[in-house]
């Protein structure tokens, strides 16, 4: 009887994989309502000049999702999507701010109140 081979060498990185792609990179939330939401920026985006390497020659973009469609009748049909509607949702929420990430990554100033003095547990035996 010969050595059986361990079971397959599957490693399950794809999320990693997924993760480190940028091939599909879209724009953060962030820049989207600090940037493109502007109303100059927004004029600018929704009539840009024609572009041979962008979708539809780049006349047909939806400025919340930063997305381009080939066609009006394929943007319109976005409008009505659960992912746009999902996104001007998010888009509605204010953008997170520098000293809010910091306290939630726990390098802000701390807030709590301490407890009192502390006890010693030989002290009360």
């Amino acid at each position: 009887m010969t050595r059986q081979r361990r079971k397959r060498t599957h490693h399950a990185r794809n999320h990693i994989y997924r993760a480190t792609r940028t091939r599909a990179r879209q724009k953060d939330l962030d820049q989207i309502q600090l940037h493109d939401l502007d109303p100059k920026n927004r004029l600018a985006l929704e009539s840009q000049p024609l572009d041979v390497d962008k979708p539809g020659l780049a006349q047909h973009y939806c400025v919340e999702c930063a997305r381009y469609f080939e066609s009006d009748t394929a943007l319109k049909s976005h409008w009505k999507t659960k992912v746009h509607k999902r996104r001007v949702k998010a888009l509605q929420e204010p953008a997170y701010t520098i000293e809010e990430a910091e306290r939630a990554g726990g390098l802000g100033r701390e807030t709590r109140k301490s407890r009192g003095p502390e006890v010693e547990m030989d002290a009360v035996e």
